[in-house]
């Protein structure tokens, strides 16, 4: 006999607003307490030190963590002049210090070298295998190590304040992949000055923006006053970058049992023309349920992750 799972089978995602100081792994916990989930996951990990959108899964979701995972960022952050450290950011150690601060003019002189499809060593500290291990443990015991060159995308990168000679504020769209203090470890050389990260914000993951953020205090108070449902979110939220095909009941039993479905040739023209190069995956729906994500082959649908949603 098959041990009963703990919790609820609650699924859906919460658009967590994590807070400063708080590792992601603490703020799935939390929000899994919260809704007495029997499983959660987040897409996408963001340091203890930065704030914003941590998109969390609960139950079905976790099925759609990975293709969030692959989304589109956005940041905002502030850079310090005048110090580099172990970690890139406030709290690590200082490397080296720099009495050169470079003005508003200079600053945005050089960022369109940074905007495009660029090369960027990822931080030391940060959560990249190294040999099974990771970066930033090892870089923790003091082990020697470089990390490999690796391609990523910015879209775009602009200034948005300058509060004082000391600081200036940077708005960044990416790709995934992409490390806002390698960023700025590399532009502050680029300026000839010394800079690291002193505070940090995610404000954009896929479809998870600031508009529809939660703090974990407003989570906590709505499930005192049963009316968590309130902050899920459909699992299908994750997927808005994916066609959608409405199938009938009968189709939907066939997927739900791992069976392919038949096209007709309408919606094989129609998908094709929705789908990426390249791309084939397509979300499969009866009414407002998400039924399956599958594969379109060959003029057939065949599911690939099923869900179990009521």
């Amino acid at each position: 006999m098959a041990r009963r799972k703990k919790g609820d089978a609650v699924s859906g995602w919460i658009c967590l607003d994590k807070p400063y100081d708080l590792t992601s792994t603490t703020a799935v916990s939390r929000v899994r307490r919260a809704f007495n989930a029997q499983k959660g996951g987040h897409a996408g990990t963001l340091d203890p030190l930065a704030t914003g959108i941590l998109p969390i899964a609960l139950g079905e979701a976790t099925k759609t963590v990975p293709f969030l995972m692959d989304a589109d960022k956005a940041y905002r952050f502030t850079i310090a002049w005048g110090r580099d450290t172990t970690t890139l950011d406030r709290e690590g150690e200082t490397t080296a210090t720099s009495d050169i601060r470079p003005t508003r003019e200079q600053v945005e002189a050089a960022l369109p070298a940074f905007i495009g499809e660029v090369n960027q060593v990822p931080p030391n500290f940060s959560a990249i295998k190294v040999d099974g291990e990771r970066a930033y443990d090892l870089a923790r015991d003091g082990v020697e190590f470089e990390l490999p060159t690796r391609k990523v995308a910015i879209f775009g990168l602009k200034i948005v304040d300058q509060p004082d000679v000391d600081h200036v504020t940077l708005e960044m769209e990416c790709g995934k992949g992409t490390y806002v203090r390698a960023v700025v470890r590399d532009l502050a050389k680029a300026l000839g000055t010394c800079g690291h990260v002193a505070e940090l914000r995610r404000t954009r993951v896929g479809g998870f923006s600031e508009d529809e953020a939660i703090s974990l205090e407003t989570l906590e108070n709505l499930s005192y006053e049963a009316r968590l449902s309130e902050a899920l979110l459909p699992v299908e939220t994750a997927l808005d970058d994916i066609p959608a095909l409405a199938v009938t009941d009968e189709d939907a039993f066939r997927l739900a049992q791992g069976r392919a479905i038949v096209l007709l040739p309408r919606q094989v023209e129609t998908l094709k023309a929705e789908l990426s190069p390249g791309d084939r995956t397509v979300s499969a729906m009866s009414g407002d349920r998400l039924v399956a994500l599958c594969e379109m082959r060959a003029g057939r649908l065949n599911p690939v992750r099923v869900f179990q949603l009521t």
